[in-house]
């Protein structure tokens, strides 16, 4: 049993000794997509820290000093095995497809970068890049910390086709028409069976993928809001004290597909064509059982 399996049995033990079984479940579930989550959390951090702080006449530029933050970051979640190398390079994978799509954002205009930096490339602040990092990032870790399994799973020619739509239509619908509205209605069309299995203790539930996509945007749209609030980044036509536009939730929504397309290259044991048994709780290690077709 590896050390992150061994915490979470004994803050388990301790909730369950203290808790009723469905209060000290909802606080795991709660820690662990705390723990999940933490390289985004240390980045927005990070943002709204150096906003409150930061002084015009210090020798280093703020997004300069976010781009070493978010270096740091990355190489202690390495040091300390909280991602794998693999996961890394997948995550850098999906670092370098967002900043791309930064740097064609920001030449059309959609948003911008107020503020000088040196490490700036485009336009664009090189900390923007970790942004979409974390997602990625926190993807790789949901999966590993609740035993994440993803049942019946689509085909892969459907699911990084759909991913490729997604991320070409962020770039084509400036020049062309815009079909967003037909990834949203594929998202469900490809996904609507698929559950998300995952693991609380000794009891397992499950989630549709679609809603999973859709909570986590809202969650990605808050963000969103610290980043403009902040000043860190505003949107074309944008007042900085008001709130990001709700369409973005959609088009995060989309744009987790394309980072699930592309965690999914290194981590595949989870997914699963046959449906799994709708029972709730499962002997460790053992998953919920697969169904015969």
């Amino acid at each position: 049993m590896n050390q992150t399996r061994l915490t979470e049995r004994r803050l388990g033990d301790a909730m369950r000794r203290r808790l009723p079984a469905r209060v000290a479940e909802f606080v795991m579930f709660v820690l662990k997509q705390a723990w999940a989550c933490l390289f985004g959390a240390c980045l927005l951090a990070a943002i709204i820290g150096t906003k409150v702080i930061w002084q015009d006449d210090w020798p280093i530029a703020r997004y300069d000093a976010l781009f070493l933050i978010a270096l740091g970051l990355q190489a202690l979640f390495l040091w300390y095995k909280l991602e794998t190398w693999a996961e890394a390079r997948v995550i850098l994978l999906f670092h370098i497809t967002g900043s791309a799509m930064e740097w064609f954002k920001v030449s059309a205009g959609s948003w911008g970068y107020p503020e000088p930096a040196l490490f700036k490339l485009y336009g664009v602040p090189l900390f923007s890049g970790f942004m979409y990092a974390a997602v990625g990032s926190y993807m790789a870790r949901v999966v590993r910390l609740f035993d994440m399994q993803f049942a019946p799973f689509p085909p892969m020619l459907l699911h990084f086709g759909l991913a490729v739509a997604v991320y070409v239509n962020f770039f084509s619908h400036h020049y062309i028409w815009d079909i967003r509205n037909l990834l949203f209605a594929a998202t469900v069309l490809f996904y609507i069976r698929t559950r998300i299995w995952f693991r609380i203790g000794a009891n397992w539930y499950w989630m549709p993928l679609p809603l999973a996509a859709f909570l986590s945007s809202l969650f990605l749209w808050i963000a969103e809001n610290i980043g403009t609030l902040t000043g860190t980044w505003i949107y074309s036509g944008q007042n900085p004290l008001e709130l990001v536009s709700f369409a973005k939730i959609g088009s995060w929504y989309l744009l987790l597909y394309v980072a699930f397309a592309t965690v999914t290259l290194v981590v595949k044991d989870p997914l699963r064509q046959s449906p799994v048994a709708p029972t709730r709780k499962a002997p460790q290690p053992q998953s919920p059982t697969v169904q015969a077709q």
